[in-house]
């Protein structure tokens, strides 16, 4: 395969997942592993990809990708992982699901369930869980985005006013240091108040956000009650949920 064509198809990758390992990328792309590292390099300089853990990731840290190319990444991960919430939420719980397609994932994988009260600052979740008329869906108000979210002050001062037993919450990076990192100031306020509001926070993510990078915190992992991911964390992590009380759930 020629250099250019290579090139091209490891930036579509990038776009389509958000990272990709070098490992990856040798299988996909049959070439050795020194001549991968070359071509990251290269298209590292040019400000294509990011270079980033044994792989390459999306260039920019201050935006997300498009909603719609974000459905599609690791979207079996996602719903491995939403069917494994949904047998920690009982019949007849309250809860908040925040914005994000994980989040969307677990809100279908809740439609069996009866009695749920939910909040909501998420369209598309409560476009989701409407099918279930035995759900009392409220819709936070607020400034609503392209992607169906819902954030600004008034959504804060809404949420604020409950008391859910768990908070399902998304989330675009996890730094190596533990830190819960996103791209939107005011999505992070809201983010928090669902924190503060729930009694347990339930965040779900798949394993590429452990290779992202955001430029907003929001708080530690070791600040969650639980951790649904698809593959377990890297080690830096894991000793900080090792030494927390944080209960880890690897969904495969």
């Amino acid at each position: 395969m020629k250099q250019s064509i290579r090139h091209q198809k490891i930036v579509e990758l990038v776009k389509l997942q958000g990272y990709i390992s070098t490992d990856e990328l040798v299988t996909l792309l049959n070439v050795s592993p020194q001549t991968i590292r070359r071509d990251l390099n290269e298209l590292a300089e040019n400000n294509l990809i990011r270079r980033h853990h044994g792989g390459a990731a999306s260039p920019s840290s201050a935006e997300n990708s498009d909603y719609s190319e974000r459905k599609l990444f690791f979207s079996l991960e996602k719903n491995h992982i939403a069917q494994a919430v949904s047998r920690l939420i009982p019949n007849g719980s309250s809860l908040f699901i925040d914005i994000g397609t994980t989040s969307e994932a677990v809100a279908n994988a809740l439609l069996s369930h009866q009695n749920l009260r939910i909040v909501t600052n998420n369209l598309n979740a409560a476009h989701i869980l409407m099918k279930n008329d035995t759900f009392k869906i409220t819709v936070a108000g607020g400034s609503l985005r392209q992607d169906g979210g819902i954030i600004g002050e008034a959504t804060v001062n809404f949420i604020s006013q409950f008391r859910l037993d768990y908070g399902i919450l998304g989330i675009s990076s996890i730094d190596l240091d533990g830190s819960l990192l996103d791209y939107d100031y005011h999505e992070v306020q809201v983010k928090r108040a669902i924190m503060e509001s729930s009694r347990e926070t339930v965040l779900v993510t798949d394993h590429s956000k452990f290779s992202r990078q955001a430029i907003v915190k929001l708080a530690s992992v070791t600040d969650v009650d639980y951790l649904f991911t698809d593959q377990e964390p890297p080690k830096s992590i894991m000793e900080l949920i090792h030494n927390s009380s944080v209960e880890l759930r690897v969904c495969k």
